[in-house]
């Protein structure tokens, strides 16, 4: 089974397999992780568009997850964002050296980066085979994220992420932090942080867009929505009237002005969870 992801602000059942997660599972979030439109069509867009799968090896892990490969190129899991603390992204290494000299299948993603790696599915082994990056998702070892791209190409990684977030695992320990909780969000400046939190007030401008997450007043934080991001999310039905008074989730660098705030990356960062389990605090 093969993979198929007013306001100024200042400056900016299955058998288990390592890990503990079911292998099987793992292999279903590669599979499915085309996005489609509203017709239930694939949908894909450039960035995500894959590549014939290949096969390689897994000769040694680079700085923050980057797979060094026996025939000389290198790739980044698609769909993830490594943790920023020390203390997970060792683990995370550690979860990844366990596969050190594995078989792996891969597929690529889009274009190369400025690095010269490519994005890329990895499936590793073949007794047991095992999706790499939703075996560290279903770990709590990352995060499944987008980055700046419009869409998250493996959409079911998303999915993985629950069942860690409610067991409190690796980085969500803590769950995600409260928007209304300035100092633990400062505490956040600089690294990337999930957020949760009630949208109380929606203030369009030409530029940019405001969420603003405290009364008044009141210290908590502010998202900026881009005007292009905004008019994608208004064209999926996340305008002004839709979002103000829900619960969403929210990921991204954390910056400090005159509180915290997180300028929206692409408009994956954001998520409707109204109806979700309440906010952990």
């Amino acid at each position: 089974m093969l993979p198929g992801d007013g306001h100024e602000i200042g400056s900016r059942g299955s058998r288990t397999s390592r890990g503990g997660a079911p292998a099987l599972v793992w292999l279903l979030a590669a599979a499915c992780g085309a996005p489609g439109d509203a017709s239930g069509a694939p949908r894909v867009e450039e960035a995500c568009r894959a590549s014939a799968a290949r096969a390689d090896r897994l000769a040694e892990i680079g700085p923050r997850g980057e797979l060094l490969l026996a025939s000389g190129r290198r790739a980044v899991l698609s769909g993830l964002r490594w943790p920023d603390e020390p203390a997970f992204d060792a683990a995370a290494r550690g979860w990844l050296h366990a596969y050190r000299g594995a078989s792996l299948v891969l597929t690529e993603r889009g274009a190369e980066d400025r690095w010269g790696r490519r994005r890329a599915d990895a499936i590793a082994g073949e007794a047991e085979p095992v999706d790499l990056a939703g075996g560290l998702v279903a770990a709590g070892l990352a995060y499944a994220d987008a980055g700046e791209a419009d869409t998250l190409c493996r959409p079911a990684l998303r999915t993985l992420e629950s069942a860690p977030r409610a067991a409190g695992l690796g980085i969500w320990a803590g769950g995600p932090l409260a928007a209304t909780d300035a100092a633990a969000l400062s505490a956040r400046a600089g690294r990337f942080t999930v957020v949760e939190g009630r949208i109380l007030h929606v203030g369009e401008r030409s530029a940019r867009t405001y969420l603003d997450f405290a009364r008044r007043g009141g210290q908590g934080l502010t998202v900026t929505v881009q005007k292009r991001s905004w008019r994608i999310l208004s064209e999926q039905g996340l305008s002004a009237a839709t979002l103000r008074g829900r619960l969403v989730r929210i990921r991204g660098m954390v910056e400090i002005g005159r509180g915290p705030f997180i300028d929206l990356a692409g408009v994956e960062g954001i998520e409707v969870v109204e109806g979700e389990r309440a906010l952990r605090r």
